[in-house]
């Protein structure tokens, strides 16, 4: 299927302090259309925000403006990796609003924190991401520009529950 070209109006850039209730709907969006376990909740999302903007080495949130509104988020945060030598950008959440899906946006974003400057600080040696099993569209994205699934089994036990609910 052919993609409509991104409005040239479009950008991802760093969100800012008065983007937080935008990041924050669209967080919220994001875990009704593919629920995260436990379930998002606003406080978890500006605990999240307030931490990227205090140390801006773990990562960053950035958004994508459209004429004038905030229509996507995505966090970015840095994992330094020995295996691989250098840093790693992990997409942690990616999410554009459905209206503006299949225009080429979330390309666009990894693109850019590839190559390292408006989004992401420098170049990272690798990007990495996950994708639910049933969010067949988003996957089918990430194999079109490279990712590849990994050998590796992930894993996650969470002994405590630091942080907002």
């Amino acid at each position: 299927m052919p993609q409509a070209e991104p409005s040239p109006s479009a950008l991802w850039r760093l969100a800012r302090p008065d983007d937080d209730a935008d990041v924050t709907r669209l967080a919220l969006s994001l875990d009704a259309e593919d629920p995260f376990t436990p379930r998002l909740t606003s406080a978890r999302v500006a605990h999240t925000l307030a931490a990227l903007r205090a140390e801006p080495t773990r990562g960053r949130a950035v958004v994508l403006e459209d004429e004038g509104r905030i229509a996507g988020y995505a966090l970015l945060i840095s994992f330094w990796s020995n295996e691989l030598g250098g840093e790693v950008c992990t997409i942690d959440e990616l999410y554009v609003v459905p209206a503006l899906r299949g225009r080429g946006f979330g390309r666009a974003l990894i693109e850019e924190a590839a190559a390292g400057g408006s989004v992401w600080p420098q170049r990272p040696v690798a990007l990495e991401l996950e994708v639910s099993p049933q969010n067949v569209r988003a996957r089918a994205l990430y194999e079109r520009i490279g990712f590849s699934v990994r050998r590796n089994t992930y894993l996650r036990w969470i002994p405590t529950r630091p942080g907002p609910a």
